[in-house]
C-alpha cells in the first residue's frame, strides 16, 4: 500500500473510531432493558394497592458510577440496605410522546415514565438489599392527569459493573398488609387515596428491622410474577421523566413546635401543628400507644380530601403517611393517654424557591410571597389549578402561572411547563387543543388560545427550547385554522360542537362577561404569538396567513366594538373590564384609546376573577397608568393580604373558592413591570431592566433564568438612582435609568463616568449607550457585575 493510501486509511480509521466513541458516549446513559420484566404479585392488584418488593444481590466491586432505571404505575419509594434513596418517585402517567390516539380504546397513550437514579453511594461490597414500595392507584378521574394502565407493575434495570440487575421472578413480592386498600377514594376528582395504615399488620415499618432493611427475612414472601418485557400491554413503551425529582426537604419541626411542648401526653384534643406556609406535606409522628389506638390526621383546609388514619400497635412506634396533602396546619386527633414523642412533616417541592422579590412596601411584599407560595403548592406531577379539590391541568390556569413561574422557579419549573405543553398538544383530538388534559379534550376556547399565546411562546422566549416549539407548532396552527373568517372581518365565534365543551371565560361578577370581544382579542393575541413562532421556524406561508387575519381583525374590532370602551351591545351591562383589558394586552386596541379605557372601564369596573385580574393590571401598565394599576391590585387583594393566617391566594374575589389557586398572576406585574425585568431576546440572551418606581424607593430581585441568576438591587432617592446588577455569562442587559419625572445630570458605571451634561462619554469595556426616550436613559451592559449610579439635577 502506498504512503498516500496508508494516510487515507489512517484518517478513515480515525474517523470511524471517533464516531464510534461519540456513539458510545451518546448511548452510555441509555437504559438497558434487556431481560427486564414487568413484575407484580400473581394477581393483578385492585386499586389503591401498596406492593413491597425485595431483591438481594452480591457485589464484588462497586463501580464509580451506577444508575438505576425504574418505571412503575403509579408511585414508588426506594431503599438500598435500609437507606432511603428516593422518597416518592414516578409521575402520574400520561407521557408526552403518545402521538395520535383513540381515547375510547386507549391504544397509544399508555406509555409509562421511567426515573433515572444514582444508586452508587448506597451500594457496598458483599450483599446488598434493594427494596421498592410501589403504590398503584388504579383509577382515573374526569379531571385527572393520570392515565391508569389497569395493572400495577414495576420495571427495574441497573448495570453494576459486569452485573445486569433487572426485575424478574427472582425478586420477592408481598402486598403490604399494613395498608388498607378497601377504603373509598378520597374524592371523585382525585386519583390519589387517603391512607389507612394498621401497624399491627405492618412489617416493622419505620424501624431498623423494617421490611426494607437488609436484615429482614423475606423467606415467606412469594416470588414475583413476570408480566412481560418492555413494550408489553398495558404499560407499552417507557419514556424518560423530563422533570427533575422532587426535592426532599427532610423531616422538619412545625412552626409552632415550641408551643406544642413535645413530649406530652395527649388529652384527646385535636393538636394543631402550624406550617410556615401552605405546603404540600406528608405528616409524621412518633408515639407510645396501646394496640388499637386510632389516630386521625388532616389539615385545616376544608377542601382537602386526603387524610391519614393510623391504627397503633403496642409500644413505641413511628409513622409517616405517604399520600401528600396541603394546608396551613396539620391537625392530629390522638386518643387521650397516648404519649406523643414527636410531630413533624416532610415538604417535597418541584425545584427550589429560587426567585426573590423585595420592595419597600409591606403590602406588595406580602402579596408576592402569597403568590409565590401559591405557585409552589400548585406544582408537583403537573401544574394544577389547586392542590386539594382537583389537582387538574387546566391549561388556562397554567397560562396564568407561566407569567410568573420564570421569575420564581428554577429549571424544574421550566421542565414541568415543557411537560404541560407536550401533554396538551399530544393529547389534542381532531385538531382541537383541549383545556383540560390529558384524559379529556374539554375545549374552553379562550383557554386554548391562552395556551398558544401565554404558554407556548413565553416558554420558548424564556428557554430557547426550539425542539419543543417545533413539536407544538403544527398543533397550534391547525387549531387556529379551525376558526373560519367571516365577511365582517372576524373569525366565527367558536363554540365547540363537542359534547364535552364549556363556553367558560371567567368567574367574577355574574352576568357581566362580554364574550364576543374577549374571544376575538384572545384569537388576535394567539395569531400574534403564533406568527412569532412561524418566523422562528421559517414558515413563510403561515406568516402571510397570520398577517392577513390580523389586518382584517384590527380594523373590524374597532368598528364593531368601540364606543367609550370596547363592548358588544349593552354598555350598562357589558362595559367589561376583562374585554377591555385583553383588548389592550392583545394589541388589537388602538393606543389612542388607552386612557379612555382605563378611566371609563378599568378603574371603575371590577368584574374579573383572579384569572383575569392580572391582565387588567397589565393593561393599565401598558397604557402608561402604573399608579392606577397598583391601586387596583391593592384594592382587589387587600382583604386577602390582611388575613395574617393565610399564605396563599384564593380562587375568587374577595376570598372564595379554594384558598390556593395558582391563577393569581399579580407577581407577573410586580416582576415584569414594577421591577421591569423581562427577556427581550430568546433564552435571556438579552434582557431589560426598566423599573417603574412609582412610590417605591428600593427593589431587590433575583430571577432564576435559563442562563443563570440575574440579581438586581435598585435604590432611588430624590437626588440619585442606583442599580447593582449581577448578570450571568452570555447575556446582555439593557438598563433604563428613569427620567420621566427627573433629569439625569450624570451616570457613573463601575466608577467611571459614561454620561454627563446630556452626552455619552468615552466608552468603557462592556458598556454602550443605547438611547433615550421619555421614560428612560438606556445603556447596554455585558455579563458580569455592575454598579450604576445616576445623579439627578
Amino acid at each position: 500500500m502506498s504512503t498516500s493510501h496508508k494516510t487515507i486509511q489512517f484518517l478513515i480509521n480515525t474517523i470511524i473510531v471517533f464516531f464510534l466513541t461519540i456513539s458510545s458516549s451518546a448511548f452510555a446513559n441509555n437504559p438497558n432493558w434487556d431481560n427486564a420484566q414487568w413484575i407484580w404479585q400473581q394477581e393483578d392488584s385492585p386499586s389503591n394497592t401498596w406492593m413491597s418488593f425485595r431483591k438481594t444481590v452480591t457485589l464484588d466491586e462497586i463501580p464509580k458510577s451506577v444508575e438505576a432505571y425504574i418505571s412503575v404505575d403509579s408511585k414508588f419509594w426506594l431503599w438500598i440496605n435500609g437507606d432511603m434513596v428516593i422518597f416518592e418517585g414516578g409521575l402520574s402517567r400520561g407521557p408526552s410522546q403518545a402521538g395520535e390516539w383513540n381515547r375510547k380504546e386507549k391504544i397509544t397513550p399508555a406509555n409509562s415514565w421511567y426515573e433515572t437514579l444514582n444508586i452508587q453511594p448506597y451500594l457496598k461490597k458483599g450483599e446488598n438489599t434493594i427494596a421498592v414500595l410501589v403504590w398503584y392507584w388504579g383509577r382515573e378521574t374526569h379531571k385527572g392527569t393520570h392515565i391508569d394502565s389497569g395493572k400495577g407493575g414495576l420495571l427495574f434495570s441497573s448495570e453494576i459493573g459486569n452485573q445486569h440487575l433487572v426485575s424478574d421472578s427472582t425478586w420477592k413480592v408481598l402486598q403490604h398488609p399494613g395498608y388498607d386498600n378497601t377504603i373509598e377514594p378520597a374524592s371523585r376528582m382525585l386519583v390519589q387515596y387517603s391512607v389507612k395504615f394498621n401497624a399491627q399488620k405492618g412489617l416493622n415499618d419505620w424501624t431498623d428491622q423494617a421490611w426494607y432493611s437488609q436484615s429482614f427475612n423475606d423467606a415467606n414472601w412469594a416470588d414475583a410474577s413476570e408480566k412481560g418485557k418492555l413494550g408489553v400491554a398495558p404499560w407499552y413503551n417507557v419514556e424518560k421523566n423530563i422533570v427533575p425529582h422532587l426535592i426532599n426537604h427532610g423531616l422538619q419541626d412545625y412552626a409552632n413546635h415550641e408551643d406544642l411542648k413535645i413530649p406530652f401526653v395527649s388529652d384527646g384534643t385535636t393538636i394543631k401543628a402550624r406550617l410556615p406556609f401552605n405546603k404540600q406535606v406528608t405528616p409524621y409522628l412518633e408515639i407510645e400507644a396501646k394496640a388499637g389506638d386510632s389516630i386521625f390526621i388532616t389539615t385545616d383546609n376544608n377542601r382537602n380530601s386526603i387524610h391519614a388514619t393510623y391504627i397503633a400497635k403496642d409500644g413505641l412506634q413511628k409513622f409517616e403517611s405517604y399520600s401528600w396533602f396541603n394546608g396551613h396546619e396539620v391537625q392530629y386527633t390522638i386518643p387521650a393517654g397516648v404519649k406523643v414523642k414527636a410531630l413533624k412533616y416532610r415538604w417535597m417541592s418541584v425545584g427550589e424557591m429560587a426567585g426573590n422579590f423585595q420592595i419597600d412596601d409591606p403590602f406588595y411584599n406580602r402579596l408576592w410571597d402569597m403568590g409565590n407560595n401559591t405557585l409552589f403548592v400548585c406544582a408537583r406531577d403537573n401544574f394544577m389549578d389547586c392542590p386539594d379539590r382537583e389537582r387538574a391541568l387546566w391549561i388556562g390556569d397554567v397560562a396564568d402561572q407561566t407569567g410568573y413561574l420564570f421569575y420564581a422557579m428554577d429549571d424544574a419549573g421550566r421542565k414541568l411547563l415543557k411537560k404541560a405543553i407536550l401533554q396538551t398538544v399530544y393529547f389534542s383530538e381532531n385538531d382541537v387543543i383541549g383545556a383540560l388534559g390529558p384524559l379529556r379534550v374539554r375545549e374552553l376556547v379562550c383557554q386554548s388560545l391562552q395556551f398558544i399565546a401565554q404558554v407556548v411562546w413565553p416558554y420558548y422566549l424564556n428557554t430557547g427550547d426550539k425542539e419543543t416549539l417545533e413539536i407544538a407548532y403544527p398543533y397550534l396552527y391547525r387549531y387556529l385554522d379551525l376558526f373560519p373568517m367571516r365577511d365582517n372581518g372576524f373569525p366565527e365565534y367558536r363554540k365547540s360542537k363537542s359534547p364535552d365543551t364549556w363556553n367558560w371565560l371567567d368567574w367574577g361578577v355574574k352576568g357581566t362577561i362580554d364574550e364576543q370581544p374577549i374571544q376575538m382579542a384572545f384569537y388576535y393575541l394567539a395569531l400574534r404569538k403564533a406568527k412569532k413562532m412561524a418566523e422562528v421556524l421559517g414558515k413563510e406561508d403561515h406568516i402571510q396567513w397570520y398577517d392577513e387575519r390580523m389586518t382584517s381583525m384590527k380594523s373590524a374590532y374597532e368598528k364593531e366594538f368601540w364606543k367609550d370602551g370596547f363592548y358588544s351591545s349593552n354598555a350598562a351591562k357589558f362595559k367589561d373590564d376583562r374585554a377591555n383589558a385583553i383588548a389592550i394586552v392583545s394589541g388589537i386596541a388602538n393606543p389612542e384609546y388607552y386612557n379612555q379605557i382605563v378611566d371609563n372601564v378599568l378603574i371603575p369596573n371590577r368584574f374579573s376573577s383572579p384569572h383575569f385580574e392580572w391582565m387588567a393590571e397589565e393593561a393599565m401598565f401598558i397604557a402608561g397608568r402604573p399608579k392606577a394599576s397598583l391601586q387596583r391590585m391593592k384594592e382587589m387583594y387587600q382583604s386577602q393580604v390582611d388575613k395574617k393566617n393565610m399564605t396563599t391566594l384564593y380562587e375568587k374575589f374577595p376570598d372564595g373558592g379554594s384558598y390556593n389557586h395558582a391563577w393569581n398572576g399579580s407577581n407577573t406585574i410586580l416582576s415584569k413591570y414594577v421591577a421591569g425585568v423581562k427577556p427581550i431576546k430568546v433564552a435571556w440572551s438579552e434582557f431589560q431592566i426598566m423599573p417603574t418606581m412609582v412610590h417605591f424607593k428600593k427593589i431587590e430581585k433575583t430571577i432564576p433564568t435559563v442562563k443563570g441568576n440575574v440579581v438586581i438591587g435598585i435604590n432611588e432617592s430624590d437626588s440619585s438612582y442606583q442599580l447593582n446588577l449581577e448578570s450571568p455569562n452570555n447575556t446582555d442587559a439593557i438598563i433604563g435609568i428613569p427620567t420621566s419625572e427627573k433629569q439625569v445630570a450624570s451616570v457613573e458605571i463601575n466608577g467611571k463616568i459614561v454620561w454627563k451634561k446630556g452626552k455619552a462619554k468615552k466608552r468603557i469595556a462592556g458598556v454602550s449607550y443605547v438611547g433615550e426616550d421619555d421614560q428612560f436613559l438606556k445603556f447596554k451592559l455585558s455579563s458580569g457585575e455592575w454598579s450604576v449610579n445616576a445623579e439627578y439635577k
